[in-house]
């Protein structure tokens, strides 16, 4: 394996060795908490332009599980790891670590201190970073490097309808960048589902005369989807049954008048804990995000619902005067805590109660 270096744009710069695919690229450097569902991680469109590290050490060894798979088509820049795992065990394995890398052109890195790597983040916030064959770069040109357009680039390009035999109702979804799963979970529940790239029209949505509407997960800076915010502030209006997560709960919000924020490094792994406000139970939860509603500045018909347990943060909302709510963290995943799967059935219990009024 080559040599390759990592360099943040505060000068630090971390020697590795390359696996995967070779190259240089410069992006949003952040890390992620997971132990396992790598696979998930290489997948999820939310990490659309940004250098992923693993805090985990060892990464591989179970295998590439396609079962697992966010997305078919990877948009992280690349991938940082301590160690990976060559020769991988599973029952489910169809791949290793290092060919996926290569044959979806990732850039990898290991042997790189990742302890001291999330230190430097955790301290001093998401920065970006290149991936460099030489210790040697022009910092500016890091510095200036910006996440943008991410979900043009992860959104589908056509409608694409899902139906189930007997469906009790139907959804429209935005596409922000979702995940194959949050249409299963929908098809259990007897819905038909519509998919459709972002950019569709409140108009055009309208048409197809949906019992629901989802807005997915999605990567980028939630406040640059301006085009969108002004699409889903006309579909508030229609008092249609609405749920969003991830971008799509920071969307919403936006939509209903709220703020966002970026963290200072963000929301990303398997072990959140978040608190319903109304019963005080917990839940441990799935995230992957660098922005947040602020929940100092909430609309007086928006109400937090949920609030992240390490930093206070919002992660819930719903609307007070329509049957609208929203959550910031992932509510299906195939490697992690399930815990909050029932908020699917609360979004179809909302289309059920708007059915028969």
């Amino acid at each position: 394996m080559d040599r390759i270096y990592l360099i943040l744009e505060n000068g630090t710069v971390f020697e590795g060795k390359s696996f995967g695919a070779t190259g240089e690229t410069i992006g949003e450097l952040v890390f992620t908490t997971g132990v396992i569902g790598y696979t998930e991680t290489l997948t999820d469109p939310c990490n659309c332009g940004q250098i992923v590290a693993q805090t985990f050490p060892l990464i591989g060894n179970y295998g590439i599980i396609p079962e697992e798979a966010g997305n078919s088509s990877p948009k992280l820049k690349a991938y940082i790891v301590r160690e990976w795992c060559e020769d991988p065990s599973n029952f489910r394995c169809e791949g290793d670590l290092f060919t996926f890398l290569l044959n979806n052109n990732i850039i990898g890195i290991c042997g790189i201190d990742t302890r001291a790597l999330t230190r430097i983040i955790r301290e001093n916030g998401v920065m970006n970073a290149k991936i460099s064959r030489t210790p040697e770069c022009d910092l500016e040109e890091i510095k200036n490097y910006k996440v943008t357009g991410a979900v043009a680039e992860t959104t589908c390009t056509e409608k694409t309808v899902y139906e189930v035999e007997n469906a009790v109702a139907s959804v429209v979804m935005y596409d922000l960048g979702a995940v194959a799963n949050s249409v299963k979970e929908l098809n259990d529940l007897g819905i038909n589902v519509t998919v459709v790239p972002a950019f569709t029209s409140a108009e055009d949505v309208l048409a197809l005369a949906p019992n629901g509407i989802m807005l997915s997960e999605g990567p980028g800076d939630p406040a640059e989807n301006t085009s969108i915010i002004a699409e889903v502030k006309k579909l508030i209006e229609s008092n249609i049954p609405m749920f969003g997560v991830g971008l799509g709960h920071q969307i919403i919000a936006l939509a209903g008048g709220c703020e966002t924020f970026k963290l200072k490094y963000g929301h990303r792994g398997a072990n959140h804990p978040v608190m319903n406000t109304e019963t005080s139970k917990t839940h441990i939860t799935v995230q992957n995000h660098g922005y947040a509603v602020c929940s100092e500045k909430l609309p007086s018909n928006i109400k937090m619902t949920y609030r992240n347990l390490n930093d206070n943060t919002c992660a819930g909302i719903a609307f007070t005067d329509k049957p609208i709510f929203s959550v910031q963290f992932k509510t299906e995943t195939l490697a992690g805590p399930n815990d909050t799967g029932f908020l699917f059935k609360i979004f179809a219990e909302n289309i059920k109660k708007a059915m028969v009024r």
